[in-house]
């Protein structure tokens, strides 16, 4: 099979916005003018279920090879993540059962093709290959590579010489992540900036066992709400790509202005003429950033939803957070009211607080309200009907269970 054939012009803008680095990227563009369909590697590892906009720079990036043609597969890390890490050391990655394994991956590869088209896109499992391995296999595998190879990945290095342990089951990961290349032919992988020492094992290890190495193709860590560390979950500065229409448009209103480019660069479509002149109007002064943050508001979740919920959540936004009023519509909680709340208990079990200690701390920093009064207490009386806000976009309605025996 052939993709079209494409202009030098052509490739540079596919190999240009979103990238950082190409390796090697003669031979890619090389691969790309010979109109071969190239096997695009994504491999995630389904520890955890959801995704987030950090994730959506590759993907989109992939959905662009696939719209020229290009096969995407999709490497689902089943083996490895029911292995997780014996150490305990590494809380990214806890040792899961097989029907946990299964259950995260449907939810991500649910979110994974709200962006990548699922109908042209191959999905493998681990298991396929590395379930049948055996001690043998393993021993082959291992004597590819050096310890001093593996002690060349900068975070190998560093607690090495800080005398810090490091598993010899972490040592294998980048083997088998390398081999799940073997296994699938891939011609591209794709992968963050992180991912560079793994990423070319995988071309080191396609060499060795007589394939053609793969090109690496690496994109840049979106940086995340807080506009100083990269999107993570653990860090709280996440939007979620299967969040609500409301939250995503509202998290990306808090993103700091001098991160909205970025934004607009790595995870919309934006055209690239576009992104210049809001990038001129930005440095004259001559736009306020608000009004582009909606337009990447609309975008984002357009792009996750669609524009009927774009329009909805931007209207949201103006009613809920720039004047302050009370949503239309808000989850109706039911408890019993005859006796005094533990407000920390309530605001957990509506998850509007991820535990009693961060419920604890939003009282304490005034970001809880009860009918429009600021919450001073851990404790108190609620009224049926009362309307409890967290934060600027989040609320609830406690309704006493009793009044609809």
């Amino acid at each position: 099979m052939e993709t079209n054939k494409f202009s030098n012009q052509d490739i540079n803008r596919l190999l240009k916005r979103g990238v950082c680095e190409v390796i090697v990227k003669e031979e890619l563009v090389t691969a790309l003018k010979s109109g071969k369909v190239l096997r695009l590697k994504e491999g995630f590892d389904p520890s955890f279920p959801d995704i987030h906009l950090g994730h959506m720079v590759g993907l989109k990036k992939l959905r662009e090879f696939q719209d020229i043609g290009h096969q995407v597969v999709l490497i689902v890390g089943d083996w490895t993540a029911q292995i997780g890490d014996p150490s305990g050391a590494s809380v990214t990655r806890p040792m899961l059962s097989a029907e946990h394994v299964k259950t995260n991956a449907k939810t991500y590869m649910e979110q994974f093709f709200k962006i990548v088209d699922k109908e042209k896109t191959e999905v493998r499992w681990q298991s396929e290959w590395f379930g049948n391995f055996n001690l043998a296999d393993v021993i082959k595998l291992t004597s590819k590579f050096t310890i001093a190879q593996i002690l060349a990945r900068d975070d190998f290095s560093k607690r090495y010489n800080a005398n810090q342990p490091i598993t010899i089951t972490e040592f294998l990961y980048p083997l088998l992540q390398a081999y799940d290349s073997v296994a699938i032919k891939a011609d591209v992988e794709f992968g963050g900036t992180d991912q560079k020492f793994n990423l070319l094992v995988g071309r080191e290890l396609q060499t060795m066992l007589g394939q053609r190495p793969q090109q690496v193709l690496m994109v840049p860590l979106l940086v995340g709400t807080d506009g100083v560390h990269k999107m993570s979950k653990s860090l709280g500065n996440y939007i979620g790509v299967a969040e609500s229409p409301e939250n995503i448009f509202g998290k990306v209103m808090s993103i700091p202005d001098g991160i909205i480019m970025n934004y607009f660069e790595l995870i919309t479509c934006v055209s690239d003429q576009e992104l210049d002149e809001f990038r001129q109007l930005l440095d004259k002064n001559a736009v306020n950033p608000m009004e582009l943050k909606k337009r990447l508001g609309r975008e984002i979740v357009t792009k996750l939803h669609d524009a009927k919920s774009a329009i909805t959540a931007e209207e949201h936004f103006a009613k809920v957070v720039q004047n302050k009023e009370i949503p239309n519509e808000i989850e109706e909680c039911f408890f019993n009211l005859d006796s005094s709340m533990d407000l920390k208990e309530l605001l957990t079990s509506i998850n509007l607080a991820k535990s009693r200690s961060d419920a604890g701390r939003l009282i304490s920093q005034g970001a809880v309200s009860i009918d429009g009064s600021v919450v001073v207490c851990n404790s108190m009386k609620l009224e049926s009907g009362c309307v409890i806000k967290v934060g600027k976009r989040r609320f609830a309605k406690i309704i006493n269970s009793d009044i609809i025996k």
